[in-house]
């Protein structure tokens, strides 16, 4: 969606588009945008608009990666453990 794409764009993160010609290409985000527009939006469910459903599973995304602490990541966030491994990574020489 576009309000999903602007929030990637905010925090400066590609969107993944998968393989091309792959037959499983974006079948799990199919598959949970299904489950979000049958189940999660309806006057009656938790989420009135598709907008306030994309604002939340964001937040929650970014909560998962950012805030979280992991028992077997020695107490830290994911994304801290992620910038770890890229700050020791050998940066390979070109020429």
């Amino acid at each position: 969606s576009s309000l999903y794409g602007t929030h990637l764009n905010e925090a400066g993160i590609l969107a993944s588009t998968g393989t091309v010609g792959d037959s499983y290409d974006n079948a799990l985000a199919e598959s949970v945008n299904g489950a979000y527009k049958n189940e999660l939006i309806t006057r009656s469910a938790p989420f009135g608009t598709v907008r306030a459903l994309e604002t939340a599973t964001f937040q929650w995304v970014s909560w998962w990666n950012n805030q979280r602490l992991h028992e077997r990541l020695d107490y830290r966030t994911p994304a801290e453990v992620e910038a770890r491994y890229y700050q020791t990574k050998a940066t390979p020489v070109t020429q």
